[in-house]
């Protein structure tokens, strides 16, 4: 395999990687599951999904510590108010920024989700 074609395929898998996140609106578990997995068997073949799938995971996680937030301040009914609206903003960022991810990805670059925690470097 040629540089010019690693370097297409990379691109290619990492777009995938990061879309893969969508997945999540609408089967729960596959929506976080599939970008782990895709980053699991490519990192070895393609090196620079490595860093697309650290990305990924980072983001994942920090989703689920951000919504789980959201589901501790609505079940306080006097925070509720604030919780709803938190909850819009996560779901509108959890489709928008696997995009913008995926766009990235596609163009060659890697991309930090912003509000992402880092826990894989």
């Amino acid at each position: 395999m040629s540089v010019a074609d690693t370097d297409k395929d990379t691109r290619l898998w990492g777009m995938i990687l990061h879309l893969s996140l969508l997945l999540g609106h609408f089967t729960f578990l596959v929506g976080l599951v599939a970008p782990i997995i895709i980053w699991q068997i490519k990192k070895n073949v393609l090196p620079g999904i490595d860093q697309h799938g650290k990305n990924a995971a980072n983001w994942i996680i920090s989703l689920l510590i951000y919504s789980a937030i959201c589901a501790a301040l609505f079940i306080t009914v006097i925070l509720a108010i604030v919780a709803i609206p938190l909850g819009i903003v996560l779901a509108v960022l959890g489709v928008v920024f696997p995009i913008i991810a995926g766009i990235k990805a596609n163009n060659g670059e890697y991309w930090k989700y912003p509000l992402s925690i880092t826990f894989f470097k």
